[in-house]
């Protein structure tokens, strides 16, 4: 919000366990009082079989494979849907909150695949996309600091991490544990509630 004029929050329905995601992105939209859309995916969990989009895939961590919460063509998926959501409003620039740096191994949250599918889609549809990762070589505590720096801490409390879905967050999943282990290391207590 600092850095473009206009901002418009696009939120994606794949068939995920943890759908509550998608109503904390609309209580944040509707605090900062920006326009927020939800696109209906289900084909995701049509043609992949993973922890995220299946009840009965356990969600765990792999030695030298892919954990099970991985999501084949996920982010190259809300890319390029995200993309041609932009395009019709002739908006060239996208923004993602991938990161490399404290992330679960998933492939399509490199720097590398980024900057491929920014040339690819800019490719296809003859249009200079230009995606943004503020987050790419950000730790999570270094993402809370940023977020207090930005005045938007507070909103951490309306975010959803947890891979299980709950409400309280299960505090137990990879994901409940890098959110914890962010804040534990930024020094404060986290702003949502665990089982």
């Amino acid at each position: 919000m600092k850095k473009f004029r206009k901002v418009r929050l696009v939120s994606f329905d794949y068939g995920q366990r943890h759908k509550t995601e998608i109503q904390a992105a609309k209580r944040i939209a509707k605090k900062l009082d920006l326009p927020h859309q939800t696109l209906r995916l289900p084909i995701l969990s049509e043609l992949t079989r993973n922890a995220l989009t299946d009840n009965t895939v356990k969600i765990k961590t792999r030695k030298n494979k892919l954990p099970t919460t991985f999501v084949d063509g996920r982010n190259a998926l809300f890319l390029t849907v995200a993309a041609i959501y932009a395009k019709q409003k002739g908006i060239s620039d996208i923004v993602t909150g991938v990161c490399q740096t404290d992330y679960s191994g998933y492939p399509d949250c490199r720097q590398d695949f980024i900057k491929s599918i920014q040339k690819t889609l800019s490719l296809a549809m003859e249009y200079p996309f230009k995606i943004h990762t503020p987050l790419m070589f950000l730790s999570k505590a270094q993402s809370i600091g940023l977020m207090e720096k930005l005045g938007g801490l507070e909103l951490l409390k309306y975010t959803h991490t947890c891979y299980e879905g709950t409400s309280p967050a299960c505090g137990k999943c990879p994901a409940c544990k890098l959110r914890l282990k962010g804040f534990k290391e930024y020094g404060i207590d986290d702003l949502i509630y665990y089982r």
